[in-house]
């Protein structure tokens, strides 16, 4: 799956002031990642604020933006969720034209043992129609995905061909690219850990500041991809802080606010998520601008 090396990008949903999906802003969002050199496409995933859209926006807004793509870059669909059956019914049901992968987070809230997360991943597997990329954040699920666990999973199914590991353990991330089938990938899930990770053998990420830097941040990814990593230092520290105000208050206000600032889409956000403070709406935009 070489096409999900390098940036793939955790796209936002732009909303009306309504609250509604704001459809001509999801396309000029395509366009803009596209333009700015990312790899792939990566549509509902918690940055795309899935949780707070219904069965129907969510097929719109994948429909939207497999239609703006036109098929340049491949696009990812991110299917998860804590009960199985459900997770495994909408993938038997998926329509996959226009679609490269799936992207699969480890069950939230649930809290299962290892063993359950290698049995509901085999139930994803089973019933994915497409290839599959599990994603362990533990600190968004509560539980985390051991290296012993993920080593398993792409050993046992042909069709479990990478991870979005964001854990925050480099030693994790190790033990699994140490370890793991020649053809696996490991994509960063940390848009600050990226560079690390790709030293140690790493493949790209999915990224939440390229929505707004697609062209700096994807820039810095195939420089340490190609094993420049002078060229990279220099690209991550010129982005270092502004990662940290993108999710100073949390994920997607802040990148949304980037967005707003760069004329790309507004910056609303639906419950419980509320819009970035004045005083960092006020930081932001002074970094994003001025690059």
């Amino acid at each position: 799956m070489n096409e999900l090396k390098g940036t793939g990008v955790a796209m936002i949903t732009p909303f009306e002031s309504d609250g509604s999906v704001d459809f001509e802003a999801l396309e000029k969002l395509t366009h803009h990642l596209i333009d700015g050199g990312v790899n792939y496409l990566v549509v509902m995933g918690t940055t795309g604020e899935s949780v707070t859209l219904n069965k129907q926006e969510k097929a719109d807004v994948l429909d939207c933006v497999v239609a703006a793509n036109d098929g340049r870059v491949p696009v990812v669909l991110g299917v998860g969720g804590n009960n199985t059956a459900e997770v495994c019914a909408q993938l038997t049901a998926l329509d996959v034209t226009g679609l490269t992968a799936i992207l699969s987070v480890s069950p939230a809230y649930n809290k299962p043992t290892q063993n359950g997360i290698y049995a509901h991943f085999e139930a994803v597997s089973n019933a994915s129609p497409l290839p599959v990329i599990l994603y362990n954040v533990p600190g968004r699920t509560s539980s985390n995905m051991e290296a012993e666990t993920t080593l398993r999973l792409a050993s046992d199914f042909e069709n479990i061909v990478a991870i979005k590991e964001a854990s925050g353990s480099l030693d994790q991330c190790m033990k699994i690219i140490k370890d793991k089938p020649e053809d696996f990938l490991v994509i960063s899930g940390d848009d600050n850990f990226s560079l690390p990770l790709i030293a140690s053998g790493g493949d790209g990420v999915i990224s939440v500041v390229a929505n707004a830097l697609p062209k700096h941040y994807s820039g810095m990814i195939n420089a340490s991809l190609s094993g420049d990593f002078e060229t990279a230092r220099k690209l991550q520290y010129q982005l270092f802080d502004i990662v940290n105000l993108l999710f100073a208050e949390g994920n997607p206000a802040g990148v949304k606010c980037a967005l707003k600032a760069l004329g790309v889409c507004e910056e609303y956000v639906r419950l419980p998520l509320v819009q970035v403070s004045e005083q960092l709406r006020i930081n932001l935009t002074a970094r994003v601008t001025a690059l």
